[in-house]
């Protein structure tokens, strides 16, 4: 009998912003190339990294321990590195930074010399010559983790040649900040209206893969949420990595 593949924890991010015709959501477009959904139009995430659980990460961390992240995750411990992965993999993808200083102020990044160092330190990230966490560290930064919601919980089926256990979550993009694709594992960005991209989808206008398509569908109820409660809550649900609806 084949051994049964377990699924590698990673956590997806719901990017949204205040748009001229109603709230829109940041979607990255993944490399035509790329042997894992290529070409599909995706939310930025990816695996949680052993670093994401290190005690340099918590250190890292702003508003929120493993204890309290743990619990709103429903595991026993290690919940904090899924809002680490959470914001490496945003600064990753799409260039964004959510953080804070020791005082819990947001730090304004949007200065000519700022965005020319952090694009600088975002592609010896990527590059794998830069560690994320020293980058805070070297910073003096913290990663911002009071506005990260956590919405849902998908889990890949047994079958697929790769499993995820993805927690996501939704957080509002920084206002002084410009979101932009890495130009490798992602090749274009969009701001989009949720319903606009579920009706680009239907025409086949842009691909979207399964669990992309029920959570945007949601994406207002996150949105609703976040401006009349502090009610936290997720769904819990199984699916299997296809093309479509």
């Amino acid at each position: 009998m084949a051994e049964t593949l377990s699924p590698r924890p990673a956590a997806t991010v719901i990017t949204v912003r205040d748009g001229a015709n109603g709230y829109e959501i940041l979607m990255l477009r993944r490399n035509l190339n790329s042997d894992f959904v290529g070409g599909a139009y995706v939310f930025p995430g990816g695996g949680v990294d052993e670093t994401d659980a290190g005690p340099a990460a918590q250190g890292r961390s702003f508003g929120l321990n493993d204890v309290e992240a743990s619990r709103r995750l429903g595991l026993e411990s290690g919940g904090l590195a899924y809002y680490v992965a959470c914001l490496r993999e945003l600064f990753e993808e799409a260039g964004l930074l959510i953080v804070c200083d020791r005082l819990g102020q947001p730090v304004q990044l949007s200065d000519s010399e700022s965005i020319r160092r952090l694009a600088a330190s975002r592609r010896a990230v990527n590059a794998g010559t830069h560690d994320f966490i020293e980058m805070l560290e070297r910073e003096e930064l913290l990663l911002d983790l009071r506005g990260l919601e956590y919405v849902a919980h998908w889990v890949t089926p047994v079958g697929p040649p790769r499993r995820y256990d993805t927690r996501f979550f939704v957080v509002r993009t920084p206002p002084d900040q410009l979101a932009t694709h890495d130009a490798g594992e992602t090749v274009a960005d969009q701001w989009i209206r949720p319903v606009d991209a579920l009706d680009a989808h239907a025409r086949g206008e842009l691909e979207m893969i399964f669990p992309t398509i029920p959570t945007s569908r949601r994406s207002p109820i996150f949105a609703l949420r976040e401006k009349s409660s502090t009610t936290r809550g997720h769904w819990r649900t199984s699916f299997a990595w296809s093309r479509g609806s």
